[in-house]
């Protein structure tokens, strides 16, 4: 394969293979930037089948503009090679975060969560749906944000959709119970596997294994779907009946789209002590008929007083209809109009409550944004503004607190303890530097890298602080002996270490000793040339001279 791409997208190397296509690494040398070109293999694009499945994928993730969704810069094809040009997502896996750590907390799982099903939910109103949402599919990136990728078998419902039942390509750990058994996907079967990967971030496992894919699949059609707070019975009842409604069996009872399981999420730490939701077992129609012998003449009798109450009924409804209709006519505009009240520090649902008593809803259009000072999933800010006159039924935008920032501190002077017992419970990797001074106590940060006091973290985001720390000054005892006392002082205090002098007195001496003496001069010092020397609190090299 050529290593440039339309004159422009120089390949530099492969990065993975897929079902159907090639992935590599490359730069695009007009704008200057690395993307991942996602290529046909060549063999397929020679089947129509497959070439309409590739170019669905390009024309279906194109449209679709989300900050949760791998974006899609180009879509083209040179030389018979089909391609896309998107962005490049460096993290890892979904699924290897989840090998790696397991079961996560409930907080990281609704953050990961939200930002899955708002990708997803935006996909669903371009009508457009995946149809292999699993782990492996969703990227983690190194700030801890989410990537939907891989619409490589998305479809999009409009008039060039295909007619016929697509073939079961998901995985069937994600699959929903009716694309099992052959059905076409839908927006439900989205929501299923939703469900699904909600229960394996709180549990750290699928719900259904088995050596067998079939047997999988026969899981997800007839078995009850395994309770998540067996794993963790902290986990509120309101969280495990939202996956339990979005894996429901019969697809009905389902959420009817991603963003309504999105609403219900946020309203989730409101409702934790809700009660369990059960669905009534479903019967199968097609395996178990039960025929009733028809009495004739009974059905005779029995008619016209069916007729009769049915013909009332008409009749009440139509008074009811006319009536509404000449009240809406006659209604009032002002009494239609309604001002914004303040739902401030209020939870999702509580300001659902009290919007919906004035006749006004929120919006699934749902906001978030880290807070100086407002905990976590309450609303700081909303749209229209207070006391803003609005007609009955409008919708009110809201921003959600998504959490408070850390706020980094100034450790310059702390110790090095106390600063990594406090650091311990963020996301904050200490990394420390010794360095000797003569001037701070061992332990003592002395200066901070990386992070600077003051600056806002994402505490959900995993950061890394550098802090030089003093440790004691450690020298090889040099020579000193012969040196003139001030020379000898100057150079040890110039490595850090601490001079104590010894003055030895001329008293008694002869006058032929007094001749032989070099006066402030070194003669002797308390360590030898050569050894180590570690300055500690109170410890001092002693010269010896006479003064």
């Amino acid at each position: 394969m050529s290593n440039i791409i339309r004159s422009r997208y120089l390949v530099s190397r492969k990065l993975g293979e897929g079902g159907m296509s090639d992935v590599y690494l490359a730069t695009d040398t007009l704008l200057n930037r690395e993307v991942a070109i996602k290529i046909l293999r060549q063999e397929l694009s020679i089947d129509p089948v497959n070439l309409l499945r590739f170019q669905r994928e390009a024309n279906a993730a194109s449209k679709l503009n989300h900050p949760h969704i791998v974006e899609i810069y180009d879509v083209g094809e040179e030389d018979g090679r089909h391609y896309i040009v998107m962005e490049v997502v460096r993290g890892k896996t979904l699924k290897e975060l989840i090998q790696q750590r397991g079961a996560l907390d409930i907080k990281e799982a609704i953050f990961i969560m939200r930002q899955i099903i708002s990708a997803v939910g935006h996909a669903h109103t371009h009508n457009i749906i995946h149809r292999d949402i699993k782990p492996q599919n969703i990227l983690v990136k190194d700030d801890g944000s989410i990537k939907i990728a891989d619409f490589g078998i998305a479809m999009a419902m409009d008039a060039t959709q295909l007619t016929q039942v697509d073939s079961v390509m998901g995985s069937v750990h994600y699959m929903a119970p009716e694309c099992a058994r052959g059905e076409m996907a839908s927006i439900q079967s989205d929501v299923y596997a939703l469900g699904i990967v909600f229960y394996e971030l709180l549990s750290g496992q699928v719900p259904y294994a088995a050596e067998v894919s079939v047997q999988v699949a026969l899981k997800h059609m007839q078995e009850d779907f395994p309770s998540v707070r067996s794993f963790n019975p902290s986990i509120p009842q309101s969280i495990e009946n939202i996956i339990f409604k979005a894996t429901a069996k019969n697809k009905a009872y389902r959420f009817e789209s991603a963003n309504d399981m999105l609403v219900s999420l946020e309203e989730a730490l409101d409702r934790k002590h809700e009660k369990k939701l059960v669905f009534e077992k479903e019967v199968n129609l097609e395996a178990t008929q039960v025929y009733q012998k028809v009495n004739v003449k009974e059905t005779t009798t029995t008619s016209w007083w069916i007729t009769l109450i049915v013909g009332i009924m008409l009749s009440g409804l139509i008074l009811f209809l006319g009536v509404e209709a000449a009240s809406w006519f006659n209604r009032d505009p002002v009494d239609q109009m309604v001002e914004v009240p303040n739902i401030v520090g209020l939870t999702f649902s509580q300001a659902r409550e009290t919007l919906e008593e004035l006749g006004l809803f929120l919006s699934t259009n749902v906001r978030y944004q880290l807070t100086d000072d407002v905990e976590f999933g309450k609303i700081i800010s909303f749209s229209p503004g207070l006391n803003t006159k609005v007609e009955k039924g409008t919708q009110i935008t809201v921003w959600i607190s998504d959490g408070i920032y850390f706020v980094v501190g100034d450790y310059v002077g702390q110790t090095i303890d106390s600063v990594q017992e406090m650091l311990s419970s963020t996301r904050i990797l200490v990394r420390v530097e010794k360095e000797q001074s003569a001037d701070v106590p061992a332990g003592t940060i002395i200066r901070q890298e990386i992070l600077s006091p003051g600056e806002k973290l994402d505490p959900r985001r995993q950061f890394e602080i550098k802090l030089v720390v003093s440790t004691y000054v450690e020298i090889i005892m040099p020579s000193l002996v012969g040196l003139p006392i001030e020379t000898a002082v100057n150079q040890l205090e110039g490595l850090g270490v601490q001079v104590s002098l010894k003055k030895l007195s001329t008293e008694g001496l002869s006058d032929e000793e007094l001749e032989n003496i070099q006066f402030n001069v070194v003669i002797s010092t308390s360590v030898a040339p050569g050894a180590v020397y570690t300055q500690i609190e109170g410890r001092s090299v002693e010269l010896t001279y006479y003064p």
